[in-house]
């Protein structure tokens, strides 16, 4: 519906909330209806660059930023904007001097700019890049718990991690509810054996908090070997139903996902296979034509192997390869199982299973 008396603030304002709710389509219509009557409104092509840029329309993205830089050519939301999608692009030179130079223009009162930059180059496994920019963003708000996380999931990246656990625990005494954090330095804790410390922090999260479910698997491992619990103690009843809930989630995208690889898959040379008669073994193919055989957990031993990195766990392997496709397209893949991680990179086109 036509709103004819609202500002060129209002419709930012408005399609700003849109934005945060997700609501991306909503938050486009009202950008594009407050440009009909404010076009040279730089806030409102900074706000349709970004959203074009959350839907993936990375060509609308830069031209909506190339608009507002072209209106006002120092503007800082602009310039990272067009940074992030030159990342997404290829183009990390040009991305990376941008950055820069939003660095040497003074914007470190900004603390969700910092973070933006931050994060875009570590979404492209440019990690040692964005360490720099998260140790700006401490350097300017030392009393920010997200922004020391951050320092530490960078560190942790570039193999510090040591230190990453340090600032996890330095966020965590700033922000004891930062329940992302806590669930990271429980996974740390973790993978480097210390199992009781690594619980401490999994129950420090409240069960409906909890949305990571290799840290609920985790948690009940512990407690039931540690403890001598069995699966249905009541006290584990909280973290159990919990898991379950998540379980029983389904996401719409990985239904679409699904559809479209049927499709995706359904071309010349990717003709069905039949299933072996014992059924007790798996055949899948990566979209680069390589072929791995076996149970569900030799697979997955198998595209370590060639994609994992020097002394890395299969349970490592997984997390890290569900939050970089997380990172880079938004897609959810479950690491806690290695048929789920399988099937779950199939329905989002990463690979196929013959049987």
């Amino acid at each position: 519906m036509a709103t004819p008396f609202l500002s060129s603030e209002e419709f930012d304002e408005r399609a700003h909330r849109l934005y945060n709710e997700g609501d991306y389509d909503g938050a486009l219509e009202v950008l594009k209806e407050g440009l009909v009557r404010y076009p040279h409104a730089v806030d409102l092509l900074v706000g349709l660059g970004y959203t074009r840029l959350a839907r993936e329309e990375f060509a609308w993205a830069k031209q909506a930023f190339d608009r507002a830089l072209a209106l006002e050519p120092e503007n800082d939301d602009a310039m990272v904007g067009l940074g992030e999608v030159l990342l997404r692009i290829g183009r990390r030179d040009e991305a990376l001097e941008l950055f820069e130079t939003v660095r040497r223009g003074g914007c470190g009162d900004d603390l969700e700019l910092l973070l933006s930059m931050g994060r875009a180059l570590y979404r492209e496994q440019l990690f040692e890049e964005a360490l720099e920019v998260f140790n700006d963003a401490v350097m300017y708000h030392p009393e920010s718990a997200e922004a020391l996380a951050a320092v530490a999931y960078a560190l942790h990246r570039t193999g510090e991690e040591m230190a990453a656990r340090r600032e996890l625990l330095r966020a965590l005494k700033l922000d004891p509810k930062l329940h992302e954090a806590r669930i990271y330095l429980g996974h740390l804790l973790y993978d480097r054996g210390d199992w009781k410390g690594a619980a401490r922090q999994f129950e420090q999260v409240p069960p409906a908090e909890h949305w990571d479910t290799l840290a609920l698997w985790r948690l009940l491992e512990v407690k039931r070997a540690l403890e001598g619990l069995e699966t249905g103690d009541p006290s584990l009843a909280p973290w159990e139903a919990r898991l379950e809930e998540l379980a029983a989630v389904t996401d719409p995208i990985d239904d679409l996902l699904a559809e479209l690889e049927r499709g995706i898959w359904d071309e010349p040379g990717f003709q069905e296979v039949a299933p072996p008669q014992d059924g007790a073994r798996h055949r899948v193919r990566t979209v680069d034509g390589r072929v791995f055989a076996g149970d569900w957990l030799e697979i997955v031993q198998q595209l370590r192997d060639v994609w994992g990195q020097p002394d890395e766990t299969v349970a490592q392997f997984m997390r890290r390869e569900a939050d970089e496709r997380r990172a880079k397209t938004g897609i959810g893949i479950p690491f806690d199982d290695p048929e789920a991680f399988l099937r779950a990179s199939a329905r989002a086109g990463f690979l196929r299973i013959d049987y």
